[in-house]
């Protein structure tokens, strides 16, 4: 399909990327050090953080994902926006709970407090999981993009992933956060103008909204199911696995994960944290809802063009649903437009890539390369070395991204599937240094494996168990086998300033008891909106 790509496609491809090299050196000129290049001199503001932390998850994995999972995936549909009721209440929980205490320690690596509380081995245990997870979730996003490079442009999979590795990769390493985050605004907006303009043309081509929604298969239009529980009926998208597993997954994920906190240790304050939260909640559903509605249009498109499926590249003889979306433009756009998509998808490959590449060095810097280093090194040296290391994961997630074609349907199930596998049991540890006083490192990391084999138990000998709910179950199991263990084996605990008793009455004695009536109205905030999510739906 080369023939689609024209000459001025190619030169808007070229000027974004020359643009956004621009701005990763500009940014470089003003770091000093490695909090410089890994929380930007904790002084950014509650907007572009907000907006990078969407667009961190309305990546690739959703923009190909989603659709495809409307569209075509069996038992899919427009049940995928349930997932969105959680978000709500998991920012509650952060806002009141968990931001303030990570603030108020002041961490890089957000697994340094396991350490405080714990010992050094649940820090590291922690910390590299994170790393091996997050590096073969990435690597799923770079799998699908580079799909979609090889689909329009001819080339092979493997010079495809080298384009867009090497050239996010650059960005990345000179950036530091401060590129990430300020790539991203610019990545989102141009994404959410490309998907506002499929949305537009899928609904001129169906005869409008009143007659797109009637072609629209019935049985995939049901939004909330309640019918179904997921514990073993074979129904994955129930609404209470999506909501229970999603809460979760969801405190988990911008809770525990560091490619999340990162960014919100990146503001200059709690309350700029708390808005930046604010604005990812408000903003995310609607941007949801058009990436599945692009969906609804995908499927009409389809049905009304029975060729476009067979068009489809093909995997195991079936067809690729994932690059629906990206055929559906590069035969529907005129020339420029194709090449202003290319840069949307790319843009949504690289706002989740280059995040989780600055994670990725800032863990293995602080919690293994510092932590064990014999000597005290200079700002800069510690700069160019969390260079390098942004540049070593790099080449890491591209060679994984070979290996990671089968593990789902749909790439947004794949994605949340390995972060379902561990997310519950890796919030259960941080749940047992903040919620218990006499659980010792040993007792959480022994749960943390627990959690993890039992998800793993399921995935493969009770698939018709909803993976939503091994992120319930995986953190019952991880938490409760803490509790148990603190109970029948005694062990050397913590220093009491960062157990349950000091850490959490310190902080709230000295730091937030002015702040409890603002949280209240955070809370109240937050409820109107599940309120509002709920009747919109």
């Amino acid at each position: 399909m080369t023939q689609n790509i024209a000459a001025v496609d190619w030169l808007v491809i070229c000027l974004y990327g020359i643009g956004l090299l621009a701005l990763a050196w500009w940014l470089s000129r003003s770091q000093n050090g490695r909090e410089d290049y890994y929380v930007g001199g904790r002084n950014l503001g509650a907007w572009p953080v907000g907006l990078s932390i969407m667009a961190t998850q309305c990546s690739t994995n959703s923009i190909l994902g989603a659709p495809a999972f409307v569209a075509f995936s069996a038992g899919g549909g427009l049940v995928w926006l349930q997932y969105e009721l959680a978000v709500p209440l998991a920012m509650i929980v952060l806002m009141l709970f968990v931001m303030p205490m990570f603030r108020h320690l002041r961490l890089v690596s957000v697994y340094a407090y396991l350490e405080r509380r714990f010992d050094l081995a649940t820090r590291l245990t922690l910390s590299a999981s994170f790393q091996l997870l997050r590096a073969f979730a990435t690597a799923v996003t770079v799998y699908s993009i580079a799909l979609v490079i090889e689909l329009i442009t001819g080339l092979g999979f493997t010079a495809s992933v080298m384009l867009l590795g090497a050239f996010t990769i650059i960005y990345d390493v000179l950036g530091g956060i401060r590129g990430v985050i300020y790539s991203d605004v610019i990545q989102l907006l141009i994404l959410v103008g490309m998907l506002v303009l499929v949305a537009t043309l899928l609904v001129q081509e169906a005869g409008g909204l009143p007659a797109i929604w009637q072609q629209f298969d019935s049985e995939r239009r049901q939004i909330v199911d309640f019918t179904h529980h997921g514990l073993g009926d074979g129904h994955t998208f129930a609404f209470w696995p999506m909501l229970l597993g999603g809460l979760f997954l969801y405190v988990s994920y911008y809770g525990c994960d560091q490619s999340q906190v990162q960014r919100q240790l990146s503001t200059r304050d709690i309350d700029t944290t708390n808005n930046a939260l604010l604005i990812n909640g408000l903003l995310r559903f609607p941007l949801v809802a058009l990436y599945c509605f692009v969906g609804v249009g995908i499927a009409v498109y389809a049905t009304a063009h029975p060729d476009f499926v067979h068009s489809l590249p093909k995997h195991h003889s079936s067809p690729q649903y994932n690059l629906a979306v990206p055929l559906y433009m590069i035969n529907a756009l005129p020339a420029g437009l194709v090449g202003l998509s290319l840069v949307a998808l790319f843009a949504a490959a690289m706002s989740s890539l280059d995040s989780v590449l600055n994670s990725l060095s800032a863990t293995t810097m602080e919690d293994f390369v510092r932590r064990f280093s014999p000597r005290h090194w200079s700002d800069r040296r510690e700069l160019v070395y969390s260079r390098g290391i942004t540049a070593i994961w790099g080449v890491i997630t591209l060679s994984l991204a070979f290996y990671v074609g089968d593990i789902a349907p749909t790439v947004i199930e794949a994605i949340n599937k390995i972060g379902s596998l561990a997310n519950g049991p890796i919030l259960a540890v941080f749940a047992l240094g903040l919620l218990t006083r006499r659980t010792v490192g040993w007792h959480a990391i022994s749960g943390l494996l627990l959690g993890v084999s039992s998800n793993a138990l399921l995935w493969l000998y009770l698939p018709q168990v909803s993976w939503l709910w091994w992120n319930v179950i995986g953190f019952a199991v991880c938490f409760v086998t803490g509790v148990v263990l603190a109970r029948l084996i005694a062990g050397e605990g913590a220093t009491d300033r960062y157990t349950q008793e000091g850490l959490i009455r310190h902080y709230l004695a000295t730091q937030a008891k002015h702040n409890w009536y603002r949280r209240s109205a955070w809370l109240l905030v937050w409820s109107c909106l599940l309120l509002l999510i709920m009747l919109v739906v």
